[in-house]
């Protein structure tokens, strides 16, 4: 016997859809998502709200939730990117790190590539360096041990080892004057 499938559960209810719109404005008023952000939350949500609810009904509920953000313009993927740049760089990390972070919150390629080109990553590299009083900012003696940990720290943050060599040996006066040029981007 065919278990047959019923207008019901292929789409959702409008208490459903009520439901939906509601979430996505109480999501998008607290903070910025992506498009992929909004659609899981949106899906993942369903699934613990409503019992017996189908695939089908899940996927209609976030599409519309995304359609909705679209088209009261709260949700913009380049933004978002745009956004997560400049704050990255401010905050001492990488275009490598930032275009990763991008791409896990669901951010296309081309639209995370393009937000983080415009990143200098000089200026990241040395913030990092103040943020941990490495290179120039350094407060203790240098020794091998601390060398290695200062380098292998700028890798880990995603940059060159050119560029943490080139932070590693600045003076604290080029650095100073690479973050005041920096605050005015």
């Amino acid at each position: 016997m065919q278990d047959e499938t019923t207008p019901t559960d292929i789409i959702p209810t409008p208490r459903m859809f009520s439901w939906a719109r509601n979430s996505t404005i109480y999501r998008i008023e607290r903070r910025m998502h992506t498009e992929k952000q909004l659609f899981d939350a949106i899906s993942r949500k369903a699934r613990e709200k409503f019992e017996d609810i189908t695939d089908t009904q899940v996927k209609a509920l976030a599409d519309s939730a995304v359609k909705f953000a679209y088209d009261n313009k709260a949700l913009d993927d380049k933004a978002f990117a745009e956004i997560s740049s400049r704050s990255g760089m401010r905050s001492g990390r990488s275009r490598r790190a930032v275009a990763q972070k991008l791409s896990q919150k669901g951010v296309a390629r081309e639209t995370a590539a393009t937000a983080v080109a415009e990143m200098d990553d000089l200026y990241a590299a040395v913030v990092l360096a103040r943020k941990r009083a490495f290179g120039p900012f350094r407060k203790v003696e240098l020794d091998d041990k601390r060398k290695a940990k200062e380098l292998s720290a700028f890798a880990r943050a995603g940059f060159g080892f050119e560029l943490g060599k080139t932070v590693f040996t600045m003076t604290r006066e080029e650095a100073e004057d690479i973050l005041d040029a920096g605050r005015h981007l």
